[in-house]
């Protein structure tokens, strides 16, 4: 009979079964700190740059609060008022759609003689508070210019038009006549719709 006697002073161990068990483990671990580091430094430069976006943003923002309010600062003076208040007037036709740009240059359009071309245009309130278009035409003859002036006087949404300037600048291209008119303007009245209670108060429904 044969009998196997260990006489090691410690157990015997399968060292290499251990380390693939561990070394795998460990390995992993290692793998997904190493991830998890990366995220959280990528991370880390992301809220860097959002933060540096959102300062530049803020400090955009109090640029532009500042500006305005200089300029309200600016309009707010004594001298200023009276701009101040033709602004928020015509702001308030604009809103109300009493004033329309497409429907000027419309009204413009159908006075325009041939061959004239309107460079700019400037809304204005007179000191009767009449809405007046101050206008820079330009064409080929003084006469078009003319016309175009008795046309809008002659027009039911323009009065009391007159030319202030008038320049002739020879050119080798454009039109060398140039002309600055002044006219009021008379928008054409926007029917107020009415409810269909106070068209039964009117029949006496």
């Amino acid at each position: 009979m044969r009998l196997d006697i260990n006489l090691a002073s410690q157990p015997y161990e399968d060292a290499r079964q251990f380390w693939m068990r561990w070394g795998t483990a460990l390995a992993a671990v290692a793998i997904l700190t190493l991830a998890l580091l990366t995220i959280t430094v990528s991370g880390w430069f992301a809220a860097r740059r959002d933060h540096a976006r959102i300062a530049e943003l803020e400090a955009s923002i109090a640029q532009r609060d500042l500006k305005r309010q200089q300029a309200e600062q600016f309009l707010n003076r004594p001298e200023n008022r009276s701009t101040r208040d033709q602004s928020q007037f015509l702001n308030e036709l604009i809103e109300r759609k009493s004033f329309s740009w497409t429907r000027v240059l419309e009204d413009l359009e159908k006075v325009m003689p041939a061959r004239v071309h309107l460079v700019a245009i400037q809304p204005e309130l007179d000191e009767d508070n009449q809405l007046r278009l101050k206008l820079s035409v330009a064409g080929d003859s003084r006469d078009r210019g003319l016309e175009l002036a008795r046309r809008m006087e002659d027009s039911r949404r323009f009065a009391q038009t007159h030319i202030v300037t008038e320049n002739f600048r020879p050119a080798i291209s454009g039109d060398p006549f140039q002309f600055s008119i002044i006219a009021t303007y008379v928008p054409e009245a926007i029917p107020i719709p009415v409810t269909k209670t106070e068209t039964s108060k009117r029949s006496g429904l």
